[in-house]
């Protein structure tokens, strides 16, 4: 069932959504040469609690990390370790936090020290790709709308769309319906109502969109071993468009 938020909801869930992009503004200065991401856990952890929230990933399904930290092949849901950043590295880093029992969910890819054209490449477009999807976002289209546009763009610039892996729409539970997938055709799929909250989420190969599940149960890879980055804002559908609940 897709839930149509109230106002004292949405409210709640601008509180989570500026938590998470506040978290978010805190990390990167961190993200250096050297840095453990178990560190980088912790100190997500810490700032999210210090701002009255818990992380919502903590124990979902069983997941060990607070936040998850996926590094150049790993497409998603890498587990915090002693593993340390190196230069050259692009790190995504997915966070939730939960404020008063509702969620905020944005994922961002960063650059560690000095990277190759390949990866700047595949950071520019995955993120432009989550623009071109957010771009169509009112209440009256449908979800193909979006994942049509994230595909389109993507695609023409060579790169790998993951299909196993889609967005979601985002309340008092971290994932809700609909799922909103980055591939589609236009007019197909639920319409967006006014009042709905979704996260619309590119996960985006350099090379092939094959990916594989790694021996650890969570992390995702890519099948070619070539870097990923993924870019994920949550959003409030509105009359006229959409707003931004995880500004950064």
């Amino acid at each position: 069932m897709i839930n149509i938020k109230t106002p004292r909801e949405i409210e709640l869930m601008r509180v989570a959504g500026e938590i998470v992009g506040e978290t978010h503004k805190y990390l990167i200065p961190y993200l250096k040469p050297g840095i453990t991401t178990k560190k980088i856990d912790s100190l997500a952890r810490d700032y999210i609690i210090k701002k009255g929230a818990t992380p919502s990933c903590y124990h979902y399904d069983g997941y060990p990390g607070n936040i998850c930290i996926s590094i150049n092949d790993e497409v998603v849901h890498g587990i915090a370790s002693e593993r340390k950043l190196c230069d050259g590295d692009i790190v995504t880093l997915d966070i939730c936090a939960c404020y008063k029992g509702y969620h905020g969910d944005s994922a961002w890819t960063y650059p560690v020290g000095n990277i190759s054209d390949d990866k700047k490449y595949l950071l520019e477009h995955t993120e432009k790709s989550l623009y071109e999807g957010l771009s169509v976002i009112k209440a009256g289209v449908h979800i193909g709308d979006i994942g049509e546009a994230v595909q389109k763009y993507a695609e023409s610039h060579n790169l790998g769309v993951v299909k196993e892996l889609v967005g979601h729409g985002v309340g008092n539970h971290l994932h809700e319906d609909p799922d909103v997938p980055n591939y589609g055709r236009k007019n197909t799929g639920p319409v967006l109502k006014e009042g709905m909250v979704i996260a619309v989420e590119p996960m985006i190969n350099f090379g092939t969109a094959d990916v594989y599940l790694m021996d650890d149960d969570w992390t995702v890879v890519t099948a070619d071993g070539l870097p990923s980055a993924h870019f994920e804002h949550t959003v409030l559908i509105t009359k006229d468009g959409y707003e931004i609940l995880t500004k950064r």
